[in-house]
């Protein structure tokens, strides 16, 4: 992250219609955690099954994506690291499956401005 400032919005979505913007997903694991304290985020009790995760970076902490010209201005990060094109990736490219054992997994933020 380029900053400790504001908070990381991460969303868990085991949906596709709601991903990545999970505000309608009832279902949905949502989280807000202080930037400063990021670097590892734990989501605990997540039942076997197959799972998308999308984070925002929201520095200035106004709980949503700040947009310029229809492009991010803040950090954003997807499970699996998919490739970005125009517009955030499908479910189907970020998906991965939790099972009977702890999942890891390692995302990068990305920063357009």
């Amino acid at each position: 992250m380029r900053s400790d400032k504001g908070d990381v919005l991460v969303c868990l979505s085991a949906n596709p219609k709601y991903f990545p913007d999970c505000g309608k997903d009832a279902k949905a694991r949502k989280l807000k955690i202080s930037a400063a304290k990021a670097g590892t985020i734990e989501i605990d009790s997540v039942k076997p099954g197959t799972y998308a995760v999308a984070l925002i970076h929201d520095e200035n902490a106004n709980g949503k994506m700040d947009m310029r010209l229809f492009l991010p201005r803040e950090g954003f990060g997807f499970s699996r690291n998919p490739k970005i094109g125009m517009g955030p990736p499908k479910f189907e490219s970020a998906k991965f499956t939790v099972g009977a054992q702890d999942a890891h997994y390692a995302v990068r933020m990305n920063y357009i401005l």
